[in-house]
């Protein structure tokens, strides 16, 4: 049963073009081609990127934060409620005006009492402004070296000059070093951004960003079996450059240099705009739709791989859909943080407050800012 499965998930018409076979890319007079098993590197590289992210948040961002005065909100708890606690955990972070109502009279508390009990409760499960800071700068810092390296890998290559380029001689493409550890570096850095989902900042695009990450390894992982090598730089490059500007603009807004953050963020929507929107679309799925065929016919792989490049482009409609909404109140100076974020509320208890908030909770006040995200 076991050497059934293994044949049909190797079947070479699923990964190979026409009349090409395993045996044509094995190793011969110099010329190394990718393997299924390199990819068992992605794991140790992944667990080493968690110890250097590690290291850097704890040493490198955490005395960076200090030096730039990025302080923790001192945050008040929620007094402890079983019955508060319950509702919170089972039924909802946001209740109603009537759920509040009826909380009130199994308590005993004012709608006030529950209303601020409630912002508390939030506001613990929100991550401090610190670990935010940490978590951009990581992401800042690992982008710019992986796309200053993917342009050094990529800079004297004809295929980033001329897209036709990237089909010649395909599959029987020899692997260059600098792709094997271009193409490990990233691998290992989005399974090390899966395994730590779960302590990361949780944004309100959650399920966009796991889907987004293993749409990301499943293109890698292909692309490297199939030696869709050349085209995958492309497109990892492509992704790194807004990805600075993204996480750069983060960091100098968590240091509350909020001009030269908005104008970052301005030049990112622009760069990623044009990347995301056209470049990919009009070039690279241009690129792996219609040159292919010239080539070869077309088969398993060519529509698997091009079906998923379609996937992470609907994922760019959706964050450019965000960040255009989020342009429209930079420009209108009324960004304060990321559509993205579940913003901080206000957890104090005087009068303005529970009205402010009484608002929030009925749906009908103006929807809270994020804290610096």
């Amino acid at each position: 049963m076991l050497e059934t499965v293994q044949e049909w998930l190797w079947w070479e018409r699923l990964w190979l073009p026409v009349n090409v076979s395993w045996s044509d890319l094995e190793d011969s007079e110099g010329r190394v081609y990718a393997k299924a098993s390199h990819l068992y590197a992605a794991v140790p590289c992944a667990f080493f990127l968690l110890a250097v992210r590690y290291a850097f948040e704890r040493f490198v961002a955490t005395p960076l934060a200090d030096a730039w005065g990025i302080k923790d909100k001192l945050r008040r708890k929620a007094q402890p409620n079983r019955i508060l606690e319950t509702f919170f955990c089972s039924q909802g972070r946001n209740p109603s005006q009537a759920d509040v109502r009826s909380l009130c009279k199994k308590t005993s508390w004012t709608e006030a009492k529950v209303q601020v009990w409630f912002r508390r409760r939030r506001n613990q499960d929100r991550p401090p402004l610190s670990k935010r800071f940490c978590e951009a700068s990581w992401r800042c810092v690992f982008y710019f070296f992986a796309f200053t390296g993917g342009m050094l890998a990529l800079y004297d290559k004809p295929w980033l000059y001329d897209l036709r380029e990237v089909w010649v001689g395909f599959p029987k493409q020899s692997m260059l070093p600098s792709q094997y550890w271009y193409y490990h570096l990233e691998m290992g850095f989005y399974l090390s951004l899966l395994l730590s989902l779960t302590f990361d900042v949780k944004r309100k695009d959650f399920k966009e960003q796991v889907i987004h990450h293993i749409a990301t390894l499943t293109l890698l992982s292909f692309s490297w079996i199939s030696n869709y090598i050349r085209i995958g730089t492309l497109v990892m490059a492509l992704h790194d450059s807004s990805d600075i500007l993204l996480e750069g603009a983060k960091v100098i807004n968590y240091a509350k240099w909020h001009q030269t953050a908005n104008g970052l963020f301005v030049v990112f929507t622009f760069v990623f705009m044009a990347t995301r929107l056209v470049i990919f679309p009009f070039w690279l799925i241009h690129c792996t739709w219609v040159y292919p065929l010239d080539w070869y016919p077309a088969f398993f792989g060519y529509y698997f791989f091009n079906v998923m490049l379609s996937v992470l482009q609907l994922l760019h409609v959706y964050w450019a859909v965000l960040i255009s909404r989020m342009l429209y109140k930079c420009v209108a100076g009324k960004l304060e943080g990321d559509d993205r974020s579940d913003e901080e509320e206000d957890d104090s208890d005087s009068s303005s407050d529970k009205n402010h908030n009484s608002r929030h909770i009925n749906g009908s006040g103006v929807k809270g800012r994020a804290n610096g995200h």
